[in-house]
């Protein structure tokens, strides 16, 4: 891997410049590349602040660069977070891209707008994709017992054929549950019993029953995956989950630190989780439960409005469409429990490839080979490979699949149209963050020393200053609205006023009497919907 090269800009003396970040490396950035890059955007002159918040149980640090000019905590703001998933490298270069573009393209957008940037919250499972040994790793360097058999990772991967990487292995036996699929025999799918399928093979993650339980790779060499531990459906006694919500410190210091940002009004996430493609449904049984699992019925109009957005801008388009998310995830935690718009997406997909009829595929592995076909990539598919496996003695064993990461990582030469799009969708978004604006404003004179003040706060965006959750929510700040005559001198009106929400394209009115002369200065807003502010003359 080539090295990235940085070098100091004269005249504002931003440290920034990096030599072609795309042309410089011709695969995903290692730990330390990626640290180089996040120093290199934050340098001397720069907009971007860069904070480590805490370093792993690994040792690696989590990173925030936080990205704007002026009042960056009063007004309203964006989070892109990535590495959400260890596995998926790519959601790290995209954020970092981003981050990168956003500070030497499009410095004018921090005028209006504030970004927080999680680059990698997984950086120690990020680590597994250099390592000698690769395999989708999402847990992080906690010690676990995962199996709660009382020992540690004594029942992990094995890299039984020797080849660096830990695949699947299938073994040949009538109690099998999975047969190959119909159009690439490669590629094991469960059989329909409903349809009289009888399985043939049994399939395992490439590993041996150290302990003797019965389980194969249930104890594995990692701790706990950031994405199944948040607080929202937190799955209880599962694996890599850990003993209760936030259990980690890189989970608990993000949590912290976006409770303190109280200007944040959307989150993209870049993770499998996706409702960009294609936005999520309404259902109303579950919007009406006691703990909700559906979207409210305006905020599923809000998604398909950006998920119109998204679909003009970012040309691919998804094999797979919606997914909701799992439980312990980020994306539904930042809708659910922090109630601001929440949008992800994995950044990409292998395109659906059609059959010789001109049908789909129906099966994502086999449809990411036929891609990877069309495209020339001979190099994503470990061929099944006869092997003795203690455990199974005289029966047939092999090992082999989808190489990992190729399903969920593209080529790092796409990488940089796919990181354009991306951040032309994101700054499309921050376009749309809710304005406040002061119209129709009134003086009426009453007699006897006495003014009425008669305004509409107009919010001018097609997004609501509040999520439909956020406005039922008692943690989000309310639109507040102050007068600076005393108290004395308003005669009907109050001095504060909370909004709940201001719709898009539309306006709460607000009245005063007030008695006396002079200017009255009257202010509207909340963090996350930046502020309005009018003079008035009696």
């Amino acid at each position: 891997m080539k090295k990235i090269y940085l070098s100091l800009v004269a005249g504002a003396g931003l440290l920034f410049s990096l030599t072609s970040t795309t042309l410089a490396q011709g695969d995903y950035p290692t730990l330390s590349q990626v640290n180089q890059r996040l120093q290199a955007i934050s340098g001397s002159g720069s907009p971007a602040k860069l904070t480590s918040l805490t370093k792993t149980e690994g040792g690696k640090d989590i990173w925030v660069l936080k990205v704007g000019t002026g009042d960056l905590d009063n007004k309203p703001a964006i989070a892109v977070v990535g590495g959400i998933e260890g596995f998926h490298v790519l959601s790290v270069e995209l954020a970092l891209q981003f981050a990168e573009k956003l500070v030497k393209e499009h410095a004018a957008k921090l005028e209006n707008t504030t970004f927080y940037i999680f680059p990698n919250m997984s950086p120690d499972a990020y680590e597994q994709y250099h390592a000698s040994l690769k395999y989708e790793r999402r847990g992080n360097a906690a010690k676990i017992d995962h199996d709660r058999d009382g020992m540690v990772s004594e029942d992990g991967y094995e890299d039984l054929n020797k080849d660096g990487m830990i695949t699947m292995m299938r073994v040949e036996s009538p109690l099998g549950d999975y047969i190959p699929h119909e159009k690439d025999p490669r590629v094991l799918v469960k059989a329909d019993r409903s349809k009289g399928q009888k399985g043939s093979y049994m399939m395992f993650p490439e590993s041996r029953d150290k302990d003797k339980d019965g389980s194969f790779g249930e104890d594995l060499t990692e701790g706990i995956a950031f994405n199944k531990s948040l607080t929202y459906k937190f799955p209880i006694f599962e694996p890599l989950a850990g003993d209760f919500a936030a259990s980690q410190v890189e989970t608990r210091v993000l949590l912290d630190y976006l409770f303190e940002q109280w200007n944040i009004f959307a989150f993209v996430s870049f993770s499998p989780s996706n409702n960009l493609s294609a936005p999520l449904k309404y259902n109303p049984a579950d919007a009406r439960k006691r703990i909700l699992t559906s979207m409210l019925d305006k905020d599923v109009a809000l998604n398909s409005m950006v998920s119109g957005i998204y679909n003009e801008t970012v040309t691919q388009k998804a094999y797979n469409q919606t997914n909701q998310g799992t439980d312990g995830d980020f994306f539904q935690w930042a809708y659910f429990h922090f109630a601001r718009m929440s949008f992800s997406t994995p950044g990409w997909w292998a395109p659906e490839v059609k059959d010789a009829d001109g049908k789909s595929i129906g099966n994502a592995e086999a449809n990411f080979l036929a891609w990877a076909e069309q495209e020339g990539m001979n190099d994503v598919f470990v061929p099944w490979t006869s092997i003795d496996h203690p455990d199974f003695p005289g029966q047939k064993v092999e090992v082999g699949g989808i190489k990992p990461f190729a399903m969920y990582n593209p080529p790092f030469s796409k990488v940089g149209e796919i990181a354009d799009e991306h951040t032309a969708f994101i700054l499309k978004l921050a376009d749309m963050q809710p304005k406040l604006e002061f119209l129709n404003v009134k003086t009426e004179k009453l007699g006897n020393g006495l003014t009425r003040i008669t305004a509409d706060l107009f919010n001018n965006s097609p997004l609501p200053t509040h999520s439909q959750l956020g406005e039922r929510s008692r943690w989000l700040r309310k639109v507040r609205v102050d007068i600076s005559k005393d108290a004395k001198d308003l005669v009907a009106g109050d001095k504060k006023q909370l909004i709940r929400s201001i719709g898009a394209f539309d306006k709460a009115s607000v009245s005063w009497i007030v008695k006396g002369g002079g200017n009255v200065d009257i202010k509207a807003g909340a963090a996350h919907t930046g502020f309005a502010t009018l003079n008035v003359k009696l």
